[in-house]
């Protein structure tokens, strides 16, 4: 990197949120560079699986399909399966079928979860953000420090190889820079939660004997017990060959890994150990989100336990959700209250799923020895499904009491946010097939959209003078569908460049200016 490099926005950390939001920008037309104080690839894939609305993102991006392809077999089950041992007893199992099975048959999206973990998942998202003009990324370089002033930031950087020292000036910092991150703590921002809530050991292996020794079939999990309780999970990162065991919670670790696989297998087995490492599995939040130009997203501003996989989950949505904002306000048309609205938004959504993800790993952790969950089970099936996150993932998706979304006066539903009526401001706008084989997920992503639902048209003409007047990206889509229609239950619906729900009615408001205004966060 040059000595001193003027930049848009400088994004701190490489991982998904970081990369995440290079890609929103890059794709929005936004100057940014990537500075990542790791020189090579991964080699621990930490998150193994991308939830259904990180996938509809994905599908946006036009790379879901290497995604989904990119380790897991379309024929392989998805299955939850809770064992004794490998060898030993089956006790319960969910079911959960393949991607071929599944294929364009769920009802709230047209991607659904992927199994990618990130040793893959990574490189996808690096390859996509190098292919944009306006996306620099910069491995080996970790940042030192940041000055803030009146119109921007000014980074101070390191080559973590040569010993170079560099500079970025830019109008924006984010840190993506993870829990033990440079940026939340030069900006000093405390974290609120109960804090470490284990001590877990992961051993990552590889295996060619493990998935043919036992009579159980492909599963993406296997949940492990004794006679004390649950105390571990082996998932599958390729299907093929590798595995990582997450050992729940175990103060005095074996650090060579050996006796957690010989519990797991119930015998010895052929395996090669890549990698163990202890690490605390932790329930954090940061008290605020942002400090003047400088932000925080993904891990640097929330963990959680990664059981459930909410952790990605929540952070590649802020990095979509900021990602339209800080476009808006470089392009001169967004308000001075969008930056707002990123943590009024954003920090709401993630202290559910930290405590959500706490109450998944305890509720788990608490389950009884072997025999007494088997009988648990044959009494109340259900128990399996309360013990995913599987389906909150694609429900917790509403910004509701947004300062930039107007609410229409709708009761709450229950569930809050039923995925197939979340037409709600505030909510992720909801999936329909259309009938030109698009999903109305399709539509949105790049300015607002203005829905028109039915026939006659409804007059858009004073919304669509007043986004033009602030100079707002807005287009108008006709829909006819008559399920579509029927979800959306207002002949108007303003979606806003993340997909989220911003306005509805029947008709054009009595103050267009001042709705548009309000959605851009200059009201």
């Amino acid at each position: 990197m040059p000595r001193n490099v003027e930049t848009q926005v400088a994004i701190v950390g490489a991982g998904p949120v970081g990369l995440a939001l290079a890609i929103e920008l890059g794709l929005r037309g936004v100057a940014c560079i990537v500075v990542e104080r790791r020189a090579g690839a991964l080699r621990v894939p930490r998150m193994s699986s991308v939830s259904g609305r990180n996938m509809e993102f994905c599908r946006r991006w036009g790379i879901a399909d290497r995604v989904r392809s990119a380790a897991w077999s379309p024929a392989h089950p998805m299955d939850f399966v809770y064992v004794e041992t490998m060898t030993g007893r089956e006790l319960a199992r969910l079911k959960i079928p393949s991607y071929a099975e599944s294929a364009g048959r769920l009802d709230y999206t047209p991607e659904g979860p992927a199994t990618c973990p990130q040793i893959y998942f990574d490189p996808i998202l690096a390859g996509k953000a190098r292919s944009l003009d306006r996306v620099t990324l910069q491995y080996g370089t970790r940042l030192e420090s940041f000055e803030r002033h009146a119109n921007g930031v000014r980074a101070h950087l390191l080559d973590t190889i040569s010993g170079a020292r560099s500079t970025v000036s830019a109008d924006y910092l984010v840190g993506c820079d993870g829990a033990g991150g440079t940026v939340r703590r030069l900006l000093a921002i405390p974290l609120d939660g109960q804090g470490t809530i284990a001590l877990s050991v992961n051993v990552f292996f590889r295996s060619r004997e493990f998935s043919a020794m036992h009579d159980k079939g492909w599963a993406r999990f296997f949940r492990f017990f004794d006679d004390d309780g649950c105390w571990g999970e082996a998932i599958a990162i390729d299907g093929r060959e590798l595995w990582r065991l997450s050992v729940f919670h175990d103060p005095d670790p074996d650090l060579t890994g050996h006796s957690y696989l010989r519990k797991l297998a119930g015998r010895d087995f052929d395996y090669g150990i890549l990698d163990v490492s202890r690490w605390e599995r932790r329930d954090f939040l940061a008290r605020s989100y942002r400090s003047g130009r400088v932000l925080i997203a993904g891990d640097a501003a929330h963990q959680t336990s990664p059981t459930g996989g909410a952790g990605m989950h929540i952070g590649v949505c802020e990095a979509v959700n900021l990602g339209w904002k800080l476009a808006a306000l470089l392009d001169g048309w967004g308000g001075a209250g969008l930056l707002d609205s990123y943590e009024a938004e954003s920090r709401p959504v993630a202290a559910r799923f930290v405590a959500l993800s706490t109450e998944t790993f305890d509720a788990i952790a608490a389950l009884p020895g072997a025999e007494a969950f088997r009988r648990a089970f044959e009494a109340d099936p259900g128990i399996l499904r309360r013990l995913s996150l599987a389906d909150r993932l694609r429900t917790q998706l509403c910004y509701e009491g947004s300062p930039i979304c107007v609410p229409d006066g709708a009761p709450p539903l229950d569930p809050p946010d039923d995925p197939l009526h979340a037409a709600r401001p505030g909510n992720r706008a909801p999936h329909c097939w259309l009938g030109d084989g698009r999903s109305t997920i399709d539509l949105f992503g790049r300015g607002f959209v203005l829905l028109r639902c039915g026939r006659p048209p409804a007059d858009a003409s004073p919304l669509v003078a007043a986004a033009a007047a602030a100079r707002v990206p807005l287009e108008v889509v006709d829909i006819e569908h008559a399920e579509a229609q029927a979800i959306y239950g207002r002949r108007l619906v303003l979606v806003r460049p993340d997909g989220h729900v911003a306005w509805r009615g029947h008709g054009t408001p009595r103050d267009a200016a001042a709705l548009v205004d309000r959605v851009r966060g200059a009201g």
